[in-house]
């Protein structure tokens, strides 16, 4: 089973925000996830980013796959900084 962290969206048109979730590659965007560990909300200004930092990590120790974008959040929160730490 392939396993990705990636966005949710959730939300009204125009009005969007996501949840961070852990789900099986095959399915859908917004279908079945195995967990949520975070939120990113992008109407806001600055843009609110919710990370459970300890899932997160426990997640990619467990060789989950970030997305490009949220990899780029979790680059943000510092997140990816210190996994990578971890595994030198």
């Amino acid at each position: 089973m392939a396993v990705k962290m990636r966005l949710q969206r959730y939300g009204t048109t125009k009005r969007p925000y996501y949840r961070l979730v852990v789900a099986d590659s095959r399915n859908k965007r917004d279908g079945r996830y195995i967990e949520i560990i975070g939120m990113y909300d992008p109407t806001l200004e600055p843009a609110r980013i919710e990370i459970d930092e300890n899932r997160a990590l426990d997640w990619l120790n467990n060789g989950a796959q970030p997305t490009d974008t949220v990899k780029n959040l979790l680059s943000k929160q510092g997140i990816l900084a210190k996994f990578r730490q971890n595994t030198k």
